[in-house]
Parts: C-alpha cells; structure tokens; sequence
C-alpha cells in the first residue's frame, strides 16, 4: 500500500487532496498526502497527537494554505479559495467546539443557519425579519424531526447539555444542505447516550451526504464509517475497513509497538487491550 495514498478508482470523487504537504517552519505536520473523497461516502481520518489529521482536514476546509500540493472539489481546482468560499460551493465544517448563539433558542439557530445558506444579503438583515414566519419552513421542520430537536425546540442553547448542542450544531450545518460535510471530533466530551444520539442522527443522513470525520474513539467508528484512513507523522499509514487498519503491521508498530513476529495467539490475547491503547492514545 502506498503510504501517502488514498484514491478510489471510480469516478465519482467528490474532493481530492494531490501531493499536499505542510510545513510550519522546518516542521512537516502533513507529508505529501494524496487523498480521495468519493461522493456519498463516510470516511473516518485516525491518527494520535501529531499525526497530521487535523492539519490536514484545515487544508481541505482552507484554514491552511498547503505548502505544496492542490485540493480538488469536483475536479476543479480550489487551493486557493478562502473557507468561506469553499463553503459557498458546498463544503462545510462542523468545528470541535460547538458554535451555537447561546442566548437564542433552537430553533433560532436553525433558522439563522438556514438563512444564511439562502439568503446573499447581511447577516443582520436576518434580524429586520419576522423569524417566526421562518419557524414553518419545510426546512426547519425536516431538520427539527431528523435530529430529534422538537422537543427542545423553544429552548436557549445555553441550557442545552453538551449532546444536545452537539446534535443542533450538526443539524445547523446540514440544514446549509452542503455537499461535503466534515465533522472535527463530533463525539468529544459526549456521554455513551449522548454519543449513540449523536451517530444516529448522522447515519440518517447516508447515502444523502458526503461526511468526512476526525474522531478518536475507535470503538464507535468501526460500525459507522465505510471508510477509514490513519495517519501518522503527516502520512497515511492504513486505509480500508476497520479490522484492515486495526490489524495492518504499520498501525500495530506505530500505536502499539506490537511486533508482528509475535505469535498468532499471543496477538489475539492483547487484541481486546489493543483497541483501549488506541483509543486513549489518539486524538
């Protein structure tokens, strides 16, 4: 398997990293990366601290500027374009960290991110406007039922649990209806309840969207994404399904330091503790 390589052979790729790498100063956080999105996928990135994942993912959303290399959306070229132009064209980003407006209700939010998908105009012309003749859009209603929100509806974020934001923050990404959505660390800090909230309300949208996630917690992503790609030391090491990557000899001598040499039986003992390893090493 090339190291730095992950290109589907269809030709339905919808975003596409060539040859990216990026430097800060004499440092290489991401090393000559190729990668490939096909539309409608699910693709999970892994890796630990340093890896490069998070780099990567600014280079593909625009936050960075690759040193070298091209991003592609469509098969056009968009290196060059600012995030806010990339997300003009489709391509979103739900951040770590929730950015809801706390002091306005749900279904505000909703509709403020709604707005702004459709509307060119300033965003203070949303608040010239009656928002509550926006509450009945066929939108709004669709994302309130999909993400489970109706009941917290009327609700200030600021009394919303960290789920609960994390599943609005979502909702109001998609309901900008993007191309390509990519989700930093969408389970972080979450409870088990709160997590199983959380990936239920995406796999709703298989098959609808194109989601590319950043997360560190092995154990839920092996049942959700289709695909997934690890990296380290700013390279991808393992793509494919979860047992490929988990048992591929580079991932085992860079998260585990297991030695392939080791016996069949003594691997399969450790294999419970491996996944544990990974999940609390990595980021």
């Amino acid at each position: 398997m090339n190291s730095t390589s992950s290109t589907p052979s269809d030709q339905s790729i919808i975003l596409q990293a060539k040859g990216v790498t990026k430097r800060f100063g004499g440092m290489t956080a991401v090393d000559q990366v190729n990668f490939a999105l096909k539309e409608n996928e699910v693709v999970a990135i892994l890796g630990s601290n340093g890896a490069g994942k998070t780099t990567f993912f600014n280079l593909l959303t625009g936050l960075f500027a690759p040193s070298e290399g091209s991003i592609h959306y469509k098969g056009k070229d968009i290196t060059n374009l600012s995030p806010a132009e990339r997300v003009a064209m489709g391509i979103t980003r739900s951040f770590q960290l929730t950015s809801t407006f706390d002091t306005l209700s749900v279904i505000d939010n909703l509709v403020l991110a709604y707005y702004r998908s459709v509307k060119s105009g300033s965003i203070w012309s949303l608040f010239t406007t009656k928002t509550k003749g926006l509450h009945k859009l066929p939108a709004i209603l669709e994302a309130l039922d999909t993400f489970d929100l109706l009941e917290i509806q009327s609700r200030n974020v600021q009394s919303l649990s960290l789920g609960e934001k994390r599943r609005l923050e979502i909702a109001m990404a998609i309901t900008a209806n993007p191309k390509v959505l990519l989700l930093d660390e969408p389970l972080a800090g979450l409870a088990e309840t709160e997590i199983k909230g959380v990936l239920g309300v995406l796999r709703k949208q298989f098959g609808k969207q194109t989601i590319l996630i950043v997360e560190h917690k092995i154990s839920h992503i092996q049942d959700f994404a289709q695909r997934l790609v690890v990296m380290h030391d700013g390279r991808i090491i393992a793509e494919g399904g979860y047992e490929e990557c988990m048992q591929h000899p580079e991932v085992r001598r860079s998260y585990w330091q297991i030695d392939d040499s080791l016996n069949e039986e003594s691997q399969n003992e450790d294999w419970g503790n491996e996944a544990s390893v990974l999940t609390q090493t990595s980021n």
